[in-house]
Formats: C-alpha cells, sequence, structure tokens
C-alpha cells in the first residue's frame, strides 16, 4: 500500500509523531487487534501493506503518550502491567488522538472512522464537537493541557490545545 504511505493525512501523521519524538517502525505484522499497527517499546509498529485505517495511527500514539515516560519502555513486551493501559488511560488516548487530530487540521473522521471504537465514533465526534471533553481531568491531570477554567486563570489556551504531547 505505497500510496496510502505517500498519501497526505499520513505523511502529516508521520511527521508529527516525528516532531513530538514517538518513533514509527515499518515492520510486517501478522495478527494484530488493529489491522497494520502494533505498539512496541516507546515506538509504534506499522503494516503499511496490512493498514486498513490510516486514523488509528494517532489512537496508537495516544496510547504511548498518555502512559508514563518510565513505562513507555515496557509496552509491547510481558513487563508491562498486567491492567496497562487502565481505563483511563484508554479514555485519555482517544481524547489526545481528537486533540491530535485537531492540531493536524484533519477531519475527526479520520480518527473516529465507522469501523472504530465499538461503533460509538459518531457519538464521540458528537460528545467533541460540543466541548464535552471525555477524559479532560485526566489529561489535565497528567499535565498534557488545560481545561477550560484553569486555563483561563493561567491566562492560557484551554484543551484541544495541548501545553505538550507525551507524559512525563
Amino acid at each position: 500500500m505505497i500510496a496510502l504511505k505517500q498519501s497526505l493525512e499520513v505523511k502529516k501523521v508521520l511527521s508529527f509523531l516525528d516532531e513530538i519524538k514517538i518513533q514509527v517502525v515499518e515492520k510486517e505484522l501478522d495478527g494484530t487487534f488493529l489491522p497494520g499497527l502494533d505498539l512496541g517499546p516507546d515506538c509504534i509498529y506499522i503494516d503499511f501493506e496490512k493498514l486498513l485505517y490510516p486514523g488509528d495511527i494517532l489512537h496508537e500514539a495516544g496510547h504511548l503518550a498518555v502512559t508514563t515516560a518510565s513505562e513507555r519502555k515496557w509496552i509491547g513486551t510481558d513487563k508491562i502491567s498486567k491492567d496497562w493501559p487502565t481505563d483511563g488511560e484508554e479514555i485519555a488516548t482517544i481524547l489526545w488522538s481528537f486533540a491530535a487530530v485537531k492540531y493536524l487540521d484533519l477531519p475527526l473522521e479520520f480518527v473516529f472512522h465507522p469501523n472504530g471504537y465499538k461503533n460509538d465514533s459518531e457519538w464521540l465526534i458528537s460528545n467533541f464537537s460540543t466541548e464535552n471533553y471525555i477524559g479532560l481531568p485526566f489529561l489535565e491531570w497528567i499535565g498534557l493541557t488545560l481545561g477550560k477554567e484553569r486555563a483561563e486563570k493561567e491566562n492560557k489556551e484551554a484543551f484541544p490545545v495541548m501545553l505538550k504531547w507525551l507524559r512525563d
């Protein structure tokens, strides 16, 4: 799927991930939860021949981003906690990918496609479009962004603007 790898959207995503220091490794993959994608220690593995939904790259990047720096190196190994990702991290990952798609000026459907998110893509888009940011307290707690109230107090921009993209 060389054409997919060369698409403008995928180029934007890969450039963004490079900019925020999330490593992408091209690799042949079989039997992964998301076709053509898997996570490894501090990296995302992509098999462009099997990748069905390029927006899923941002979701997987979100998993790395909301995981502590000390735990990121264990992702994809037997050393990662059995309960990783937690429910809170999963929700934060979804919201992080919303912020990323907004930052990259891509359509929300790029990430929240109809075949993902257990058929809740429309519901997520509806909530996020009305600024009902499920998971925002977690993203704020880990220092990645600010909710409206705190942003106003600190005279900074509120979510979906991010203070930083990776959790310490």
